[in-house]
């Protein structure tokens, strides 16, 4: 019976009442990028933009965004729950309500967001609820979290051309990316930044479905 509480928690979002209390002080973090020297909370340039994605474990989904040209700098985090200032170990219970995610500061004249969301639906699978490939719990949901309407209404298009993408090829899954407008971001602790440039025989659970999203042709 305890083994199976423990899995329901991390697969069902907890509510006001069973989720952790959290703490008033930000976890500590790095302050720059590791592989660009930027700084991970800013100031950012003028004229960036920002958006959260969520695409499972967040080490293999910042090395792809970092690596997309125009992307001013990345970092990981969590996002989408109810914990001020969880912990990574808080996370994995589900009782934060967070997913991984990764800030993306980009700049809007080198890089679109079409671009951004392309990535975003090829390169994990969308449809698979509260897991990705072998990752399960809540932490590791599809989310992404935007700063602006147009933002939103850009990525709920791309979500419904990704969709009968998926159809066409007969995938057979329904897409359960989270879309909505940004909350609170709280930084990854310092060893979850840019993992996988740090370790880069790290583990990397990014696995895409194979079809090609119809969107920044």
């Amino acid at each position: 019976m305890f083994l199976i509480d423990m899995f329901n928690k991390k697969t069902i979002l907890p509510d006001a009442e069973t989720a952790l209390r959290g703490r008033e002080e930000e976890t500590p973090t790095a302050e720059t990028h590791f592989v660009s020297g930027r700084p991970l909370k800013g100031p950012y340039p003028d004229g960036m933009k920002k958006v959260l994605f969520g695409m499972g474990c967040f080490w293999g989904a910042e090395r792809l965004l970092w690596n997309i040209p125009g992307v001013h700098v990345t970092a990981a985090g969590y996002s989408g729950g109810l914990t001020p200032n969880p912990t990574y170990q808080e996370t994995t219970t589900g009782l934060t309500g967070h997913a991984e995610v990764v800030l993306v500061v980009y700049d809007p004249t080198k890089v679109s967001f079409a671009r951004l969301l392309k990535a975003f639906f090829e390169e994990h699978d969308p449809t698979q609820g509260m897991r990705q490939g072998n990752d399960i719990g809540t932490t590791y949901r599809s989310a992404i979290y935007v700063y602006d309407e147009e933002q939103l209404r850009e990525a709920k298009a791309a979500r419904d051309a990704f969709q009968k993408a998926l159809n066409a090829f007969d995938h057979g899954g329904e897409i359960t990316a989270e879309i909505g407008m940004a909350g609170p971001l709280y930084f990854a602790e310092d060893y979850h930044q840019q993992y996988l440039a740090k370790n880069p025989d790290g583990y990397c659970g990014l696995r895409g479905t194979g079809v090609s999203c119809p969107i920044g042709r």
